[in-house]
């Protein structure tokens, strides 16, 4: 599922192509608002928030959607032939006078007040590229389970907004430590960078295309995706086991050279497949 670089791209295209604009056509096909009329309400803006996407739309009104693992919105000029899949996944259309904006599978999608946002994404901690950035309650809201596993407290968006499994597995990495580790563990020079290393990795992608942690352009990523091959700092092979609760398992990359920290009892043999800009939620 996209991260919150990946969002904030999502969102801008969206913005660029909708905000100001009357709406002439908007169809949300999913039983609970497949009659709600919001042609002729202008769009005031589209806004990320984490990994969740904010529609607002003129008359207190909020189109929320989230991509979870397969969603997608496309923009369309229009008179252009729609090319984002098969028209029976197509939930939500939105179109003004120039561009049509199309979301594809999208399995989160409701229409609620402005004013009820905090019922859809008031759960989740700091946005990572969001004005309410704060990466001291970041640290706070990681800190207050010392004993949980650093992948798994990045994960949680409820301690901040963005991070998804592709920039766990690199954040730590760049850390120097494994997923695993307990956060109350991570050494106190690397706890008070974390923040502020997390929050660099999504600014410095939210304008690519693809995302890039290394500085290197022939290998984007240290880890991620990449199982077996050679860890481009030391050389040794990079390895990959499920970390989760066992009914939200991801996968997850590691050197076990240039990390240090616990590991999986067992780690999947398994081949590197091609890098992706999509993660959990």
């Amino acid at each position: 599922m996209p991260e919150g670089d990946t969002v904030w791209q999502a969102a801008k295209r969206l913005h660029i192509a909708l905000a100001g604009k009357v709406l002439t056509r908007a169809d949300l096909r999913v039983p609970k608002f497949a009659t709600a009329d919001l042609t002729g309400r202008a769009v005031l803006d589209v806004t990320p928030r984490g990994k969740h996407l904010l529609t607002r739309i003129e008359g207190g009104l909020t189109l929320h959607s989230h991509l979870r693992m397969d969603g997608s919105w496309k923009v369309f000029e229009n008179g252009r032939r729609w090319s984002g899949g098969p028209a029976h996944q197509i939930r939500a259309v939105l179109g003004n006078a120039d561009r049509t904006a199309v979301g594809y599978r999208l399995p989160v999608l409701e229409l609620l007040r402005t004013a009820d946002e905090d019922r859809a994404v008031g759960h989740l901690g700091p946005d990572l590229l969001g004005p309410d950035w704060d990466p001291d309650t970041a640290l706070a809201n990681l800190l207050r389970e010392p004993g949980r596993a650093l992948g798994e407290a990045l994960l949680d968006q409820r301690n901040l907004a963005g991070v998804g499994n592709v920039f766990k597995s690199e954040l730590c990495f760049l850390l120097g430590v494994t997923p695993w580790l307990p956060v109350g563990e991570l050494p106190a020079e690397r706890t008070a960078y974390l923040p502020a290393l997390a929050q660099k990795l999504l600014e410095v992608n939210r304008e690519r295309p693809d995302r890039q942690t290394t500085g290197l352009r022939e290998q984007r990523l240290f880890v991620y995706g990449r199982a077996s091959r050679p860890c481009l700092r030391c050389g040794t092979r990079i390895r990959l086991a499920n970390q989760g609760d066992g009914s939200r398992e991801r996968p997850t990359y590691w050197c076990p050279s240039c990390q240090t920290g616990p590991t999986p009892p067992r780690t999947t043999p398994r081949a590197a497949g091609p890098s992706t800009r999509t993660a959990p939620r």
